[in-house]
């Protein structure tokens, strides 16, 4: 089985670890110092897991249809796990506004797909940081900084800087989904690979972690379109 990786090595890591992203690539996480023989060893070890990743038939597969969406009236976008009818009409701001419906002033059409992600990027400022500094309180750890970024392909990451990144597009799912993304990646704080300890950690905070792993798996696609 022939498997292809990027190795991406980092003065701070001291553990090497693996990743298969979304798009089916396969990084290795190493300390700078650990030899290549070393992490081809360890990637070799690891060959039937990683085949079985990569070809996940659920997981990666093509979406149905080509992602995004017009936004006009009738359609719906989802927020927080619901969808929500979209209403082309005036607002009090002139921006886009959410009132059990999502309200895009029609001098926003031409750049609706625009103002409805800054819509959504903001809204997942406003919900998903403060939650990740609860959880980290709640886990006795601390990280650089959390942001919210623009990454199809993963919904969380910690980084060798102890930071935490989030997908913005996580603020279209349900909130259970949502703390299970963050405290996941709060965990990796205190134990850098998916071992059971790992998995212990993130079932004792995030209590809705195997429904939350199923709903990802049948809407994440969902969730990657842009509205």
């Amino acid at each position: 089985m022939d498997l292809s990786y990027q190795i991406l090595r980092s003065p701070r890591r001291k553990k090497l670890t693996i990743t298969v992203e979304r798009d089916r690539s396969i990084i290795v996480h190493s300390p700078e110092s650990t030899a290549e023989e070393e992490i081809h060893r360890v990637v070799d070890s690891k060959r039937q897991w990683l085949f079985e990743k990569v070809h996940h038939p659920q997981k990666y597969q093509s979406p149905a249809h080509p992602p995004g969406k017009e936004v006009v009236n009738g359609e719906s976008a989802l927020y927080l796990g619901r969808e929500y009818l979209i209403d082309v009409t005036d607002t009090a701001t002139g921006q886009v506004e959410f009132s059990r419906r999502f309200l895009v002033p029609p001098a926003q059409q031409k750049n609706r797909k625009k103002v409805l992600k800054a819509w959504y990027v903001d809204r997942a400022k406003e919900t998903i940081i403060p939650l990740a500094e609860r959880y980290a309180r709640e886990l006795g750890v601390q990280f650089g900084a959390a942001r919210i970024v623009d990454n199809r392909y993963r919904w969380g990451s910690c980084t060798v800087k102890d930071n935490v990144h989030f997908n913005w597009r996580l603020i279209k799912a349900p909130m259970f989904v949502i703390s299970y993304v963050i405290v996941h990646e709060l965990a990796h704080l205190l134990e850098g690979n998916h071992t059971p300890r790992f998995w212990n950690i993130v079932r004792a905070k995030a209590l809705s972690t195997e429904k939350a792993r199923a709903w990802l798996k049948e809407h994440g696609q969902v969730l990657e379109e842009e509205v």
